[in-house]
């Protein structure tokens, strides 16, 4: 077994912590000692939290020795997203307005990841608001991707991403609306799944009032790994009850989900073209599967576009119509505490989405339905879809600070992401191919509840798959004056 801890995956972690091959406080050591390495070359890491993490460790080789029941993450060293409450520190989502924002409790997944014995370490970046493609804020500034400081490493869980990709922590902690895991593990060359909305609970104690309709039926939390053993187990770790969430859902027993099905591939976009490594990525799963008994064609979800500005369309008039209370998460509330950037994201969002009235967001709300009703027929003869996660690489740093013209393109090629946002699916980011040194991957698509089919998918590609982490970033700097935006 490799002998430089941060190197190991948390699979192999967890038993060796309990079986005492290893303690808890030398695999934390041994990421701190990776931290301190490799961070200064990231920014992924924006709290550091070693000192409460060398207790936690010690706490959690006590309770080995003591023969205590463990959890299924007991001793890991793993990194969580600053958006979500933490007791006892800020939960400032990148905005410099928040920087004292205490939390008083934790929120339902920082519970469930420290019920299974997860030692947490440090709290990762994130965009102004958790809202933009790129990881950067006035707080703590840049993220740079580990594979080139030139792009980006995704939004709005870049910092998990990076961190992850290079050894900073067996696990990150992620959460995902419109694409917030999947494209930073896309852009990082890790795994990275969304579950159903409701699988892992959700709650941050310093919400002053409940979330949006919309935000309600999208957002949802998940984990980021290098492997799909990885991804599995930190998803059965945060998806634990949690009282605080009343749309909390146990896991469904559904027999033969690993055993070979109909697959479809997406790869024709019906606004604008996917880029031709994109593609190649996902004839390349194709090919994989069907060597392994899947029987797979060419197919397209229906009301795919649709499904896509429907998203924006309904989420982007609840801001709009936010209340003052809830001001702080709304398009209002980045206008009045947003950095520049955000400001100018949000402005040309604001402008790709319809503007709907009352009655037009009801019939939108209701036509989701009707929509997901036709995509899981489609998962009736298509069990598995394969599709990008962006039909377009990663962009390079900054690309929608060009204007909204440029913020469209963004939205259209992130598409694949939002559509499976809306509808509510679980979704599994994997790495397939190296293009010109950045990874590029896929994501698997399975319908609702059938998460153990993304799994076992991704189990294939892992095989095949040539992209390997962690990895050492490139060392070189990339500072704003050589950003995209100038």
């Amino acid at each position: 077994m490799e002998t430089q801890i941060w190197k190991w995956s948390a699979s192999d972690l967890a038993p060796a912590i309990r079986q005492r091959t290893i303690s808890a406080r030398e695999a934390l050591l041994s990421c701190l000692e990776r931290l301190d390495q490799i961070n200064p070359y990231l920014n992924a890491v924006v709290d550091d939290l070693r000192e409460d993490a060398l207790i936690a460790a010690d706490a959690a080789d006590r309770a080995v020795k003591q023969k205590a029941p463990l959890g299924l993450l007991h001793g890991v060293p793993i990194t969580v997203k600053i958006n979500v409450d933490f007791a006892g520190r800020a939960t400032t989502n990148g905005v410099v307005a928040f920087k004292n924002a205490i939390a008083s409790g934790d929120s339902a997944v920082i519970s469930n990841l420290r019920k299974a014995g997860a030692v947490i370490f440090g709290r990762t970046n994130v965009p102004c608001f958790s809202t933009r493609l790129f990881t950067d804020n006035d707080l703590y500034g840049r993220t740079f991707n580990p594979w080139d400081p030139g792009r980006t490493p995704g939004g709005s869980s870049g910092g998990a991403a990076a961190a992850v990709g290079t050894g900073i922590g067996a696990i990150g902690h992620g959460n995902d609306r419109a694409g917030s895991i999947r494209f930073p593990a896309y852009a990082c060359g890790i795994f990275g799944f969304r579950p159903v909305p409701g699988r892992v609970p959700e709650y941050n104690p310093t919400n002053r009032e409940e979330r949006n309709l919309i935000s309600q039926l999208t957002n949802t939390q998940g984990p980021l790994a290098r492997c799909v053993a990885d991804t599995k187990l930190a998803f059965s770790a945060m998806a634990q009850e949690d009282y605080r969430d009343p749309w909390w859902l146990p896991p469904l027993d559904r027999p033969n989900s690993a055993a070979p099905c109909r697959v479809g591939l997406f790869m024709d976009m019906p606004e604008g073209k996917t880029d031709a490594v994109v593609a190649e990525a996902i004839r390349k799963v194709g090919h994989w599967l069907e060597a392994a008994g899947y029987t797979v064609e060419e197919a397209a979800p229906p009301r795919f576009a649709e499904a896509a500005h429907l998203f924006w369309d309904l989420l982007m008039s609840e801001e709009r119509a936010a209340s003052e209370k809830e001001m702080a998460a709304s398009t209002k509330g980045i206008e009045m505490y947003g950095d520049e950037a955000v400001k100018r994201n949000r402005r040309g969002t604001l402008a790709y989405a319809e503007a709907l009235t009352y009655e037009n967001y009801i019939k939108g709300v209701a036509r989701r339905t009707t929509i997901l009703r036709e995509w899981l027929e489609f998962f009736e003869r298509f069990p598995i879809l394969i599709m990008p996660v962006s039909s377009q690489i990663p962009f390079v740093i900054d690309y929608d600070q060009r204007g909204d013209e440029i913020v469209r393109e963004t939205h259209l090629a992130l598409q694949p992401s939002i559509a499976v946002s809306l509808m509510g699916l679980p979704a599994l980011t994997a790495p397939v191919m190296i293009h010109k040194g950045i990874p590029i991957g896929i994501q698997i698509v399975a319908g609702r509840f059938q998460e153990e089919r993304c799994f076992a998918v991704g189990e294939i590609i892992e095989r095949h798959s040539p992209v390997k982490t962690p990895i050492d970033p490139i060392r070189t700097k990339v500072t704003r004056s050589q950003s995209a935006l100038v």
